[in-house]
């Protein structure tokens, strides 16, 4: 009889990687989410099974015949441990595993690369992947977006040959990378962040630092070199940098009129000059130096690095330009923190110094809200015309005081206003000049596949 695994909240991005690589071993895979998406229609594609409403008697019907040795359970914690799913399973006797504590388990016994830090992980991460499979090494990657050049959040490759390689983002919320015990790590940022969780940027650095204790004895730190002095390692420490002289640095940067990077890259030993990064913006020339920093340890070519690199297409809603005509640019990007805003917005005005920019943000969580409620206002400052949507609040309930209202209010651009998604939908017609973009990891995502269809029709007509 088959083995079978139960997500309970399948359509996320990290447990639908999950999802995918139980479905390549073999198992027979369900699921739980709230809502259909084009997640849950690929996992169906893959012959998995997906509810969209909690039913005991559903779980019942679908599991009755099979014994509990033979099913596992993996859910994530942003659903709710009294949902009536979480409830069946544990009544059954089973237990149930967190995605952190599964995807430990998955890569203990293999090399594995791990990929951490506050901000750019996800596109370093699938830069780390798209560089190695292009180079014809054997992976599997669990990747926290979706590629635009491969259209999945997973990699297969063959675990049993020894040359394989586990290629995996390491998620700080709730301390998940704490599951991994990595051969390789990139650290791309420290910054604070998830203070729900770790209440100051004192236990986010401890938490870091407990994660860098699990690194393999023999193992290679390659780390951002603004938080190298805040990380201690006793194994192979490699920092990276733009324009510093530390172990891999990127120099003689400029920009191309296609939104391309053009850069060295130079090793202690080694330069290779003039390589192109096709995803804008300044931050993704710092996420491909730590992946090719990683290629470099490796021993992939100077010729499978640069190509790789040159046919990178990016992450879905990384900074992803969904359209461009005639001096108006629409850019989705998936900035939730002030870090992330503050290069986004950053790289608009770098790469399109002369035209108006218009920021449209829908803030994650009440207490991210709450906590850099000054540090936002400072940024969203920054533009020319600031759009505020209500705050999305996935796993929380409203704190009281914290608003998209209040947030407004501290915010000094030009022009700033709230709107609801059918009332930027609608002033978004008028827009022929300029560039737009959304910034927010909630369902702005959604408004953002409107707004792009919209451009492209309105703007065809025109």
């Amino acid at each position: 009889m088959k083995r079978h695994v139960f997500f309970i909240g399948i359509g996320g991005i990290g447990m639908s990687a999950l999802a995918k690589y139980y479905t390549h071993q073999g198992y027979r895979v369900a699921g739980y989410d709230k809502t259909p998406s084009a997640i849950t229609k690929e996992l169906e594609g893959l012959n998995v099974f997906c509810l969209f409403e909690e039913s005991e008697a559903l779980l019942q019907d679908l599991y009755r015949e099979v014994p509990n040795e033979l099913l596992e359970v993996v859910y994530t914690p942003a659903v709710p441990m009294n949902s009536c799913n979480v409830t069946y399973f544990l009544n059954r006797g089973l237990p149930i595993k967190k995605r952190s504590e599964v995807l430990g388990q998955i890569t203990r016994n293999h090399k594995t690369i791990a990929i951490a830090g506050t901000h750019g992980k996800t596109t370093t991460t699938t830069l780390v992947t798209h560089l190695l499979k292009s180079a014809g090494c054997n992976i599997t990657s669990f990747m926290g977006g979706l590629s635009a050049n491969y259209n999945t959040n997973y990699i297969s490759g063959n675990p049993s040959q020894d040359n394989h390689w586990m290629i995996v983002e390491a998620d700080e919320f709730d301390r998940s990378f704490h599951q991994l015990e990595p051969d390789y790590v990139i650290l791309t940022s420290m910054d604070a962040d998830h203070l729900d969780i770790y209440n100051s940027i004192e236990e986010v650095e401890k938490s870091y630092q407990q994660f860098i204790d699990k690194l393999k004895p023999n193992g290679t730190l390659i780390v951002k070199n603004s938080v190298n002095n805040q990380i201690v390692f006793s194994g192979k420490k490699l920092s990276y940098d733009l324009n510093l002289k530390v172990h891999y640095s990127a120099g003689n940067i400029h920009f191309t009129s296609d939104a391309s990077s053009i850069f060295d890259f130079n090793a202690t030993d080694k330069t290779w000059k003039n390589l192109k990064c096709s995803v804008p913006g300044i931050h993704n020339i710092e996420n491909a130096l730590a992946a090719l920093a990683l290629a470099h340890c490796l021993g992939i070519n100077e010729s499978d690095a640069r190509s790789g690199l040159a046919s990178f297409k990016g992450v879905s809603r990384r900074f992803d330009i969904r359209y461009s005509s005639n001096r108006f640019y629409f850019i989705d990007d998936y900035a939730h923190h002030p870090t992330e805003l503050r290069a986004a917005i950053q790289s608009c005005r770098t790469l399109f110094p002369n035209l108006p920019l218009t920021g449209i943000f829908q803030p994650h969580l009440y207490s991210r809200t709450r906590d850099f409620k000054n540090e936002f206002a400072q940024v969203l400052s920054t533009l020319d015309h600031c759009i505020l949507m209500p705050i999305y609040p996935a796993r929380e309930l409203p704190i009281p005081g914290v608003s998209s209202e209040d947030l407004l209010e501290a915010v000094t651009a030009p022009q700033k206003q709230l709107m609801q998604p059918a009332q930027i939908l609608e002033y978004i017609k008028t827009q022929r000049l300029g560039v737009i973009i959304t910034m927010g990891a909630g369902d702005i995502g959604e408004l953002a596949n409107d707004l792009a269809l919209q451009f492209k029709t309105l703007l065809h007509e025109d």
